[in-house]
């Protein structure tokens, strides 16, 4: 999660890590298909001893799914909120020295490459389209030959209409799923810094960074899964 804009961002997202998780399930209505595919994409013709990058990597959700994928993978999470990676350290403590963190806003150099996956979760879209771009372009340059880069993302609908609708079906699908008032409120407090694109802006933006097989492999209305390889 990155957010050089706020004022003090770290404490902005410090202040969310004892809440964070809770209501995860029902907040991302399409939860399991959405960090599923993120997991099915990372393993995809991998196995053994792989780097993983998790940017925005928050308190370890992506990067301990990731990890049940890739049982022999190194796991390098970076996240500018230090509260949020101690807990995602607390997480990942079984893995021991195969997981390092890394204080850093997604603005900043990226760690030194190469990296079979670099993989991203709810976490992008605090940067501005420009800054998409730039750090799409980034991820693809430390990524290794046949690295895929990945992120899992709330995204904005192609057209306004659309996006009032992707708005309106989350807010739906989470009071389905027993969202109460105070966790809508909760939620629309975080995503008060928010700045999604849509899919396909992030897919052209995936191509002009220089990657192959650029494509979505899971969406739900606001939740998406985008994706492009690295060429070997």
């Amino acid at each position: 999660m990155s957010t050089a804009d706020t004022p003090d961002a770290q404490a902005w997202f410090d202040r969310w890590v004892d809440t964070y998780d809770g209501d995860r399930r029902v907040l991302i209505p399409c939860f399991d298909a959405f960090y599923g595919t993120a997991a099915e994409a990372a393993a995809l013709d991998r196995s053994g001893p792989v780097r993983v990058l998790d940017l925005g990597a928050g308190t370890g959700l992506l990067a301990s799914v990731l990890a049940q994928a890739l049982p022999e993978a190194e796991l390098v999470l970076l996240d500018e909120a230090p509260a949020m990676l101690e807990r995602a350290a607390e997480r990942l403590a079984p893995l021991g020295d195969r997981v390092t963190t890394v204080v850093a806003d997604l603005r900043d150099p990226l760690p030194d490459g190469p990296f079979d996956v670099v993989a991203s979760a709810l976490a992008i879209h605090h940067l501005d389209d420009d800054g998409k771009s730039d750090l799409y372009r980034r991820a693809a340059e430390v990524l290794a030959p046949g690295g895929v880069l990945i992120n899992a993302e709330q995204v904005a609908g192609p057209t306004p209409q659309l996006d009032v609708q992707f708005k309106a079906r989350w807010r739906e699908h989470c009071r389905a799923l027993g969202a109460s008032d105070d966790t809508l409120a909760a939620a629309d407090a975080r995503m008060a810094i928010d700045l999604p694109a849509s899919v396909p802006d992030q897919l052209a933006m995936l191509d002009r960074a220089g990657l192959v097989d650029v494509a979505c492999l899971f969406q739900s209305w606001r939740f998406a899964v985008i994706a492009g390889w690295k060429a070997t």
